[in-house]
């Protein structure tokens, strides 16, 4: 048992599927898991782990935010021996051609947290690890759905001023979304020898006010949830 995290060693699998909202990953093991086990409810944080197509996984909320993931990834990671992780949210689009429920594939993210300012003599680049990253867009190409490999941006902002200006500051530089936990998972997956990816919803476009409600954000994004569980268990 680790401080955040009330499981017992063992009761966690190495492939893990990171949701930020808690209630998401109470619906994924309860839709698609067989004998699912909750091994955690400290702090709200469901977390489940079942039988997926006969191979254990489990599914954890993480909450919002960098501080948030780097809590949960580390204690999975350094305590668990969790080794594949994929997180799976909502975007903010920050460029037309992306669409309402259209998916992101995180290559490599950008952040405006100084999370990193600190450990390193340079500047570190927080990416995917390849090989899941490949996976995730040949199976969303095989199922027909709209997906999209590129920078993202993890941002400690959710409300901005002088919202338009600041989104074509990024997207100058090729960044299609913003959401708020990416940097921290590719961050850590590397220290621990796990490999990350994260795959994004887009709930809504910042520029063109598309947007879904939160029944949808919880439950209606199953092409998601299904491109993430196929991808992140072993072949």
């Amino acid at each position: 048992m680790s401080m955040h995290i009330g499981a017992k060693l063992g009761d966690i699998a190495e492939n893990i599927l990171l949701p930020g909202d808690p209630l998401r990953a109470k619906y994924i093991a309860q839709t698609y898991l067989d004998k699912a086990v909750c091994f955690n409810e400290i702090r709200g944080m469901y977390g489940y782990t079942g039988l997926y197509k006969g191979k254990p996984l489990s599914v954890m909320g993480t909450g919002m935010g960098i501080p948030a993931m780097l809590i949960y990834c580390t204690e999975l990671m350094r305590d668990y021996g969790c080794k594949r992780l994929v997180r799976i949210g909502t975007a903010g689009a920050f460029v037309p051609e992306l669409h309402v429920m259209d998916i992101v594939l995180s290559t490599a993210t950008c952040t405006n947290s100084a999370m990193n300012l600190y450990d390193f003599p340079g500047t570190y680049a927080p990416a995917a690890d390849f090989g899941l990253l490949r996976k995730a867009y040949d199976l969303a190409v095989s199922r027909g759905i709209p997906v999209h490999a590129g920078l993202t941006l993890c941002s400690d902002h959710f409300y901005y001023d002088n919202k338009v200006e600041y989104m074509k500051q990024w997207t100058k530089y090729g960044v299609l979304v913003s959401e708020m936990e990416g940097a921290a998972l590719y961050t850590l997956a590397p220290k621990f020898g796990a490999k990350a990816l994260t795959i994004l919803n887009v709930g809504s476009n910042m520029l063109t006010g598309e947007s879904v409600g939160p029944e949808v954000k919880e439950k209606g994004m199953d092409d998601m949830i299904t491109l993430a569980l196929d991808t992140v268990m072993d072949d």
